[in-house]
């Protein structure tokens, strides 16, 4: 089995990338998922969060209300402090379901999509991933899509990318990019060109 990280910064497109790989074949596992499902009450994370947060940080039905745990994060500068109690608990969960696929399919194209791949203070490249997969775009098209699926502003959008790395930094530190500057047609070609090259590894 091969594993990939993919990462991008927000807006970047990645999960549009991972979608294109899902349909030849490769598993997905996305990090936003894994932790959406890690903070439900009940989890040992959501209790983690409201202790450290504080109750103001939940609905009147008992639940995390993110918009508000948002505003903490990234307004008061606070993400860290969030990242620090859900990082560890999504790439333990990872490494779990990542162990179970590798006994049921020993050949398969696994694929992590994860925007923090480098920002994570627990990244082993190593001994979590096999290669590393960037996602890039303009930032005026990542600002773009982040204001057209939030409907939050643009100044939020670049408070959220100045607490990740610019990609001219990633770049050269990863395995395969590929640019979603252009149109579906392009990306997909993209991933066309590179899926062989996953699956000989994988089966390696």
């Amino acid at each position: 089995m091969i594993r990939i990280g993919l990462t991008g910064n927000l807006g970047s497109g990645k999960s549009t990338v991972a979608t294109l790989f899902q349909k030849k074949g490769t598993h997905i596992l996305a990090s936003d998922a894994i932790g959406r499902d890690l903070m439900q009450p009940g989890q040992s994370v959501f209790e983690k969060i409201v202790q450290h947060f504080g109750p103001e940080i939940l609905t009147a039905d008992g639940n995390l209300n993110r918009p508000a745990l948002g505003r903490i994060a990234f307004a008061e500068g606070r993400a860290e402090e969030l990242n620090a109690i859900v990082h560890p608990a999504v790439i333990a969960k990872q490494i779990e379901l990542a162990a179970a696929l590798e006994r049921e399919d020993p050949h398969a194209v696994l694929i992590i999509e994860s925007a923090l791949i480098f920002e994570s203070k627990h990244f082993v490249a190593n001994k979590r991933f096999d290669k590393i997969l960037l996602v890039t775009a303009p930032e005026s098209e990542k600002i773009a899509r982040f204001t057209r699926r939030t409907g939050l502003p643009a100044e939020e959008a670049l408070r959220r990318l100045a607490l990740q790395i610019p990609d001219a930094i990633k770049r050269p530190l990863t395995d395969y990019v590929i640019e979603n500057d252009g149109s579906l047609a392009h990306l997909e070609q993209q991933v066309d060109a590179l899926w062989p090259t996953l699956q000989t590894l994988a089966a390696q």
